[in-house]
Order: C-alpha cells, then sequence, then structure tokens
C-alpha cells in the first residue's frame, strides 16, 4: 500500500508572510492616525485653548490637569495593581503642604521645588503604604482610608504654610498673608495652565514607562494572581511598594502644582470624602487605561465648575458618581474610556444600517 503525498502548497510560508505584513500594516497605520490625534488633541490644549476661554475656565483647566495626574496615581494602583487606596486626596493634601513650605522657605527654582515635593511625599506615602502591604480589597481601602483621615487631622491641626518663619510656616496673626509663588515663566493664570499641562503630559510619560518597562509587567502579574507572581519569582512586596511609592510621587507633582494654582492653601480645602469621590471618578474614567486619568479629572474639576456657572448645585454631582460608579462595576468595568467608543460604533453602524435600508414604493414593492 503506498502512500499519497499531500502538496505542501497550502502551507507554505509565503503566505502567512503576507498575511502577518498586511496586519502590521493595518496596526502600523492604527498606531499612526492615534499618535498623530494625540499630537493635535495637546497642541490645542497647550497652544489655543488657554487663549480662548475666559479665565474662569482657565482656573478650572488648570485644576484639571493637577487632579489628572492624581487621578493618574490612583489608576496605577487600582488598575495595574488591584490595590484600592482611598487616601489620595490626603496624600495631595501632603505634597501641597511640602510644596508650599519649600517655596515659601527658600528661592529655589519652580521645577526643582516640583521634583522635591514628589521625592518627600514619595517618600512618606510609601511609609504610609507600609502597614497595608498584606492587605487587599475592602481591608486596604478601609486602612487607607483611616491614614487618609489621620493625615487630614494633622494637617488641620497644624494648618498650611502662610509665609511665616518656622519649621510650619504658620502664623494665625498674620494679617497680610503672601501668596504662593509661581515659577518666573507662569506668573499669570494662563501661563500657568500651559505650564501645568506640560508637566502633566511628563508625567503620563513616566508613567507609560513604567507600564511599558519590567514595573509594568510584574504589576500586571501581581493584579492576576499574587500567588502565581510569587511562584514566578517576583518580588511582590518590592512591586507594591513601588506602585504606592509612583503613586505618592505623582501626588506629590500634583501637589507642588496644586499650591502654585490656588497661591492660597487651606485644610478645610482637604476633605477625607474626596478620597472616596476620587476612587469614584477614576473607575468611571477607566482603571485599565491612562486617558481614563484625563476623564475622571475632568470629571472631577471641570463639570463641578460648568454645573456651578449654570446655578446648578455640584452637590448632585455625588449622587451622579454614586450611579456612574455602580454602572461602571456592574457593565462597564473599563469605564467610559473604553465603553463610549464601542456605543458610538455601534450608534453609527445602526445609523449606516438605516440610511443604506432601501425605501418601499407605495405598493410595498422595493
Amino acid at each position: 500500500m503506498t502512500a499519497t503525498k499531500v502538496p505542501d502548497s497550502n502551507i507554505s510560508g509565503d503566505g502567512v508572510r503576507e498575511a502577518l505584513t498586511l496586519q502590521m500594516q493595518k496596526l502600523d497605520k492604527r498606531t499612526k492616525i492615534r499618535a498623530a490625534v494625540v499630537i493635535l488633541l495637546l497642541a490645542f490644549c497647550l497652544l489655543l485653548l488657554p487663549s480662548i476661554v475666559s479665565g474662569y475656565y482657565v482656573i478650572a483647566l488648570t485644576q484639571v490637569a493637577v487632579y489628572a495626574i492624581l487621578a493618574l496615581g490612583l489608576g496605577v494602583l487600582v488598575g495595574r495593581v488591584g490595590l484600592v487606596s482611598l487616601g489620595q486626596a490626603a496624600v495631595l493634601a501632603l505634597g501641597a503642604w511640602v510644596a508650599a513650605r519649600i517655596l515659601f522657605a527658600t528661592s529655589l527654582p519652580y521645577p526643582l521645588v516640583l521634583l522635591a515635593s514628589g521625592m518627600i511625599t514619595m517618600v512618606l506615602g510609601t511609609l504610609v503604604g507600609l502597614p497595608a502591604l498584606r492587605m487587599r480589597g475592602l481591608y486596604l481601602a478601609l486602612i487607607t482610608l483611616m491614614l487618609a483621615g489621620a493625615i487630614t487631622t494633622v494637617l488641620a491641626t497644624t494648618n498650611f504654610p502662610n509665609g511665616a518663619a518656622g519649621f510650619l510656616g504658620y502664623n494665625s496673626n498674620t494679617i497680610t498673608i503672601p501668596a504662593i509663588r509661581r515659577p518666573s515663566i507662569a506668573t499669570s493664570d494662563t501661563a500657568f495652565l500651559r505650564y501645568s499641562i506640560v508637566v502633566a503630559i511628563l508625567m503620563f510619560l513616566l508613567v507609560v514607562w513604567h507600564l511599558r518597562s519590567k514595573p509594568g509587567r510584574a504589576w500586571a502579574a501581581i493584579r492576576q494572581s499574587e500567588a502565581s507572581a510569587l511562584a514566578a519569582g517576583i518580588n511582590t512586596t518590592r512591586y507594591k511598594l513601588w506602585a504606592f511609592a509612583l503613586a505618592s510621587f505623582l501626588a506629590g507633582i500634583a501637589g507642588g502644582l496644586l499650591a502654585g494654582a490656588d497661591r492660597f492653601l487651606y485644610s478645610y480645602d482637604f476633605q477625607t470624602q474626596d478620597s472616596i469621590t476620587l476612587l469614584a471618578v477614576v473607575l468611571m474614567g477607566g482603571v485599565y487605561n491612562i486617558w481614563g486619568a484625563v476623564i475622571a479629572a475632568l470629571f472631577m474639576q471641570l463639570l463641578p465648575a460648568i454645573l456651578n456657572q449654570i446655578g446648578v448645585s455640584p452637590y448632585w454631582l455625588t449622587v451622579l458618581f454614586g450611579i456612574g460608579a455602580l454602572q461602571v462595576l456592574t457593565t462597564a468595568p473599563a469605564g467610559i474610556v473604553d465603553q463610549m467608543p464601542k456605543d458610538l460604533a455601534r450608534l453609527g453602524r445602526f445609523i449606516f444600517r438605516q440610511f443604506r435600508r432601501p425605501a418601499t414604493s407605495e405598493g410595498g414593492v422595493q
């Protein structure tokens, strides 16, 4: 019985290579389009937007840039590592306190003050995160919330620096309180908005670099299964501390920008419940995509400014954010940044089908 030779023309590598080449070209085209869109949006926000909006919205957009950095750090903890933290707003206050004290006490350039604020806050935030390393889920959230309350209480007791001498730099008898200085190249509100956007871009690039390198791969393994990560030889304690350190560093940078944006800082501006609101908007924006941090900042700062201007109480946002967080947890875990493009694509296909449907004649014959 003779064996029949099967032709191998169907399994030739030429067709596979051509298919892979076409696929790579499509991916390269999509990547180029996305990069072009991102560059155009950044150029618009940096060059044109500050000049066309009113002073009211310039201040609101500066807050958006600040809170985008803060939300980015929380997104790293929640979406990339699986650590739920309710203390980031308190770490932001800590960074603002450090930056204000350095700005009043020294004449260091503003970029160095931002870097010092980020580094000091990183150390303090990492120490705060130490007790929570062996906890996850609800227990971690409760521990970080209690630590946030403790930080808020200490700051409310000591108050924010207002230009006085000493370590605290606070004098309750001061009649004229000096404003926190801004960088010499960004003394106006419009210039400081551009300055904040540039700093935010640099922080986003820092996070992208982390996610595409060894820490990002380790965080992904820890999020999937900490036991499996340990079995694979990953030092989970080290990389969880790294995530807390990065999130605290970003919060310190955001706090330094906030000090220059507000010019006057008060303890009642930083409430413990702000950490809960921050987590809600980060979940709504999308914790698995860095652009979710931008959406979260728009929800937390720009939307209240719009409602306040049209005469609607911003307190309604608490209800909205609660409903939004519940909706994300139940139907759209990837957040608005992932769900909205899919919904818009479905809507576009539906409308396209409606226009392409042939019209029927009066007799019902197509």
